[in-house]
């Protein structure tokens, strides 16, 4: 078959498709080359300069230690600050060996074959080559809570969980609910996924509530029912950490008057806050100011699903209601969350990775400014954090800056929604090998059949580096026979 198509085909096309697919080749490559140097680089600077980012880990090891140790564990027999699904990475980590290096060696190997999941994924979408990138670049740019914090084992479950949001809603229900059981932000995103699902109640909840019951019964089987819960009571205790938008007018004030508004440390749950006239109340109005935001995203959400009518059925539609509504979602738990740790910028990263992958338009802008983000939240911290608890006016105007961007990421999201519904671009951003069961069938020019060709010889998902035009356009149109069966 080979033979016959290549005699089809010009010299010349079938040259240029060779090249083509042996750049997709070496791209891919050089892009797990620099997955692994990145990666590996982390980790050398968590054994070189352990405090800095992966300060955690020690606390992550302690549990686990003294569990194993005194049969004393968290959320089975005291409060803790983290939901019982926390236990299952810090204990996978801990089962290798009590040293504390081990430890730290063993939780960035799961990391990193967590992050390699989620790579391999974004690689089978439409643009995934440049989405890798773009999250290889943000793992980079993030720095070492990247990699050492429990937000690192969520970041890539909420991206395979958004990859499939669209297709398979049931697996990113589960995926996203499990997640939530270890970070609770993830669980937000749980609102965009109903909104853009046909059958919610199916769909989604049964599949969320299937996990709730097997992480809430496992606890209650070993006796943790009255701690089941208790990670829900902390945040009331806090004041306004340093990093927190809303604590900016407090930080800056400091400047002009440092002994009215102190940068003190709070012992009890192991970080800094920023005090003086004004910033209880702050933290109150932001306690309530949160639920009532979450409130009016949805509200935005499905105000724009309605104005967008038959036509947010499609798959590009629904896809760009998980993206933006997800990054909604995470932006409002940020900017109203009167605490802010640098691992928290995470929390934006899947959304725009998953955006990048499937080709939606007008995210660039905004995966620059995540980057952007990102290395201003390096910076800051673990690098630069002792000028910020002292006040140097630098730190103090950088840290400025950093939450007066991710505002702005915010009120261009708000923007986005309140725009009308514009659903060109890429649609459902097929998979690679999906894509290549409709080219099967489909017509060939004459550089698309030298392509298939060569992939026979080099390799046959580089020779499928984007979705065609004609499968986003049948997506685009096409409207499913049960539409009107939807529940």
């Amino acid at each position: 078959m080979s033979s016959l198509l290549t005699g089809l085909v010009p010299e010349p096309v079938r040259a240029r498709a060779g090249q083509v697919a042996r750049s997709a080749g070496a791209s891919r490559a050089w892009l797990w080359t620099t997955f692994a140097v990145v990666h590996g680089g982390l980790l050398v600077v968590g054994l070189v300069n352990r405090p800095g980012g992966y300060g955690d880990l020690a606390l992550y090891r302690r549990w686990i230690v003294d569990g194993f140790a005194t049969g004393w564990w968290p959320v089975l027999d005291f409060d803790w600050v983290y939901p019982a699904g926390a236990l299952v990475p810090m204990t996978v980590a801990g089962l290798v060996s009590g040293s504390a290096v081990v430890f730290l060696i063993a939780w960035i190997l799961l990391v990193t074959g967590l992050n390699a999941l989620a790579v391999g994924a974004l690689l089978r979408r439409s643009r995934g080559l440049t989405a890798a990138w773009w999250w290889v670049g943000f793992i980079a740019f993030l720095g070492p809570v990247a990699l050492g914090r429990l937000d690192a084992v969520v970041a890539p479950l909420v991206i395979l969980a958004l990859l499939r949001a669209v297709d398979h809603p049931r697996t990113a229900s589960a995926l996203l609910t499990a997640a939530a059981w270890i970070k609770v932000a993830p669980g937000a995103l749980m609102l965009p996924l109903v909104i853009a699902s046909r059958r919610p109640w199916r769909d989604v909840v049964l599949p969320a509530a299937a996990v709730c019951l097997v992480v809430a019964g496992s606890v209650v089987a070993l006796g943790g029912t009255d701690h089941l819960a208790s990670f829900l009571a902390e945040q009331g205790e806090r004041g306004l950490q340093l990093e927190a938008v809303g604590a900016t007018p407090w930080m800056l004030a400091g400047l002009l008057a440092p002994d009215t508004f102190p940068r003190l440390y709070n012992r009890q749950i192991i970080t800094y806050e920023v005090h003086g006239p004004g910033t209880p109340a702050a933290g109150t109005f932001l306690d309530v100011a949160l639920p009532i935001a979450i409130a009016g995203a949805v509200a935005l959400m499905i105000a724009w699903r309605v104005r967008a009518g038959r036509r947010f059925w499609t798959p590009a539609a629904r896809l760009q209601m998980v993206t933006h509504g997800g990054l909604l979602v995470v932006l409002i738990l940020l900017v109203t969350n009167k605490v802010f740790s640098p691992q928290f910028v995470g929390w934006i990263a899947p959304p725009v990775a998953v955006a990048l992958a499937c080709g939606l338009r007008e995210w660039r802008r905004t995966a620059a400014a995540v980057l952007a983000v990102a290395f201003v939240t390096q910076f800051i911290f673990p690098w630069s954090y002792p000028a910020l608890v002292y006040g140097v006016p630098g730190m103090t105007l950088t840290l400025a800056a950093r939450n007066l961007l991710i505002v702005w990421l915010l009120i261009e999201v708000v923007r986005w929604f309140l725009r009308k519904p514009e659903l060109g671009g890429p649609a459902a951003a097929p998979e690679r090998d999906e894509v290549a069961e409709g080219r099967a069938g489909a017509e060939h020019d004459a550089v698309a059949v030298a392509v298939a060709v060569e992939a026979v010889d080099v390799d046959e998902d580089d020779a499928t580096a984007e979705c065609p035009e004609r499968d986003a356009r049948a997506s685009r149109d096409e409207q499913p026979a049960g539409s009107a069966r939807a529940s």
